[in-house]
């Protein structure tokens, strides 16, 4: 099975410096913002790996004890050190995944059909990087990443000082998953207040 290929990682590492706290414990209707990326892997996946370095409380998720919580191998190194930590975690672990899937954890509203084009990749195999796109942006957490790539990326990160994920992407080769929007962007993810604001009149009329 696919699902046995894939170990989700949630990145919720940030800093939240444009948001004024920790993001991950902020309640948008009845769950944090964590806990509704978490609900909505909960069930899709064999294991779930959460990528901080803040002490996180996750509550109303079911499976909570296929479930781990690690911090960044590196510190202060952006948000490819939480890739890196995932995929040096399947290894170390002794895990057989061939792939990680990351989500965000500031992004409640994504469409969980994104998993099922994640597996349709894996069957096509036409790419070691795939990034979701959506209305021409391109999400550069939404990422389904090869643990064949871990050697490189560290290798990138430690002695060629790469920290943005574009730009590492561009240099790696990577592929998109084209989305299409009917009405909101489901990939929206909240960086300050008014996006919070923003996502609040999302869930109200969804």
């Amino acid at each position: 099975m696919e699902n046995n290929n894939i170990l989700a990682v949630v990145l919720a590492g940030g800093k939240s410096r444009r948001f004024g706290e920790d993001k991950n414990h902020i309640k948008l209707g009845d769950k944090t913002l964590l806990e509704h990326v978490l609900s909505k892997i909960d069930n899709r996946f064999e294991e779930i790996l959460v990528v901080s370095n803040q002490k996180l409380e996750i509550k109303n998720i079911k499976n909570i004890k296929k479930l781990t919580i690690i911090s960044d191998c590196f510190k202060d190194l952006g948000p490819l050190v939480g890739v890196l930590s995932s995929m040096k975690w399947v290894k170390e672990n002794q895990r057989t995944y061939k792939w990680i899937a990351t989500f965000p954890s500031d992004t409640p509203f994504f469409k969980t059909s994104i998993i099922e084009e994640y597996k349709k990749r894996i069957r096509t195999n036409k790419s070691l990087l795939y990034f979701v796109k959506s209305n021409k942006k391109r999400h550069n957490i939404f990422g389904l990443w090869s643990i064949s790539l871990l050697e490189t990326l560290e290798n990138d990160l430690v002695n060629n000082n790469f920290r943005k994920v574009e730009e590492w992407a561009n240099k790696i080769g990577v592929k998109t998953i084209d989305i299409e929007i009917k009405k909101f962007d489901p990939f929206f993810n909240i960086n300050t207040r008014e996006d919070f604001e923003t996502a609040k009149k999302i869930l109200k009329e969804n």
